[in-house]
């Protein structure tokens, strides 16, 4: 049993809809915390959508997922797991972003990682928009050097540019990544891609630096197990970052995000995939793109953070297999 400081509040000691709502219950751990480096596995909000470029809303995403995430009890139904018995996890807020600055708060964030990571902990963040995976990758790179990437999504994110010259957009992170040398791009595999396009420059980009692309057709074709067993055969055992977009899902399943693209997974495979994980070298995680003005009764945050549950449980694994 770990400390008892780090176990969530049940709900047999305060219903859930009572008490202030922080990441499945956890204490909040600010990175000025006396008790910041007793903490294994961090949960973090990253609410800042300054990357998107159509429907806005993911800024307030790592809200109403906290919110959410009262729902989570302390074991996994499915595997046993009890995850909070195995590390010492804890909510260490929000990053605060400069909603006028792009460039601002890109720099906060990779700041905001770099004192997380100099403490030794393993985050795990909820989004925000999907550019919030290029500033902790900065940082998990500056700790790990160049990492592979799991990425579960209906688009690459792979695109050079926007408007003909914007670098920095939620559909560029992991072209920027890859060019700053924080992705081994040998050991990236991307699962689930699909919908119209205006050309195919992401997936040329893919092939040309070795990124393994699974487009959907493919995934249903092949199926969960056998395209998860890849998936952890391209990451290798070398340190890895799982990126999860909650379009991965489709819509009829997660409607509230801003780039649905309809033929995904159902919610159920959408946790499979995410228990899968099992054996990953996971130094950081992400969940992200969770859009609640397009879901405000919150099914989509709720699915959101089942599958940050199951991502914790494999992360927390990994603290008592070391």
């Amino acid at each position: 049993m770990s400390d008892p400081f780090f176990q969530p509040v049940s709900g047999f000691d305060l219903p859930r809809f009572a008490g202030v709502p922080t990441f499945m219950r956890l204490p909040h751990v600010g990175l000025e915390d006396p008790r910041l480096a007793e903490v294994q596995i961090g949960l973090i909000g990253a609410p800042w959508d300054g990357g998107t470029t159509n429907r806005p809303g993911p800024r307030h995403g790592p809200r109403q997922l906290r919110d959410m995430s009262t729902m989570i009890r302390a074991q996994n139904g499915a595997t046993g797991v009890r995850p909070f018995e195995l590390a010492n996890c804890a909510d260490l807020g929000d990053v605060g972003p400069n909603p006028a600055s792009v460039e601002d708060s890109l720099q906060r964030m990779t700041s905001f990682y770099n004192q997380v990571l100099e403490a030794g902990i393993v985050p795990l963040t909820a989004g925000g928009d999907h550019l919030c995976s290029l500033p902790i990758l900065r940082s998990i790179a500056k700790k790990h050097g160049a990492v592979g990437m799991i990425h579960f999504d209906s688009h690459t994110d792979l695109f050079d540019s926007y408007f003909g010259g914007t670098q920095y957009t939620h559909g560029t992170p992991f072209r920027r990544a890859v060019e700053e040398g924080l992705l081994d791009p040998k050991r990236v595999v991307q699962i689930g891609i699909r919908g119209t396009a205006y050309d195919f420059e992401d997936r040329d980009f893919a092939e040309s630096v070795g990124i393994r692309v699974i487009a959907i057709e493919e995934f249903h074709q092949r199926g969960v197990t056998d395209v998860m067993a890849e998936a952890k055969e391209v990451a290798g055992a070398g340190p890895t970052y799982v990126s999860y977009d909650i379009d991965f899902v489709d819509p009829a399943y997660a409607p509230g995000t801003g780039t649905p693209e309809v033929g995904g997974p159902n919610s159920f495979q959408a946790l499979q995939v995410a228990r899968m994980l099992d054996r990953v070298n996971i130094v950081g995680a992400d969940l992200v793109e969770v859009s609640p003005p397009f879901d405000q009764s919150g099914g989509t945050a709720f699915l959101g953070v089942s599958i940050l549950f199951e991502m914790l449980c494999n992360m927390a694994l990994a603290f008592r297999q070391s």
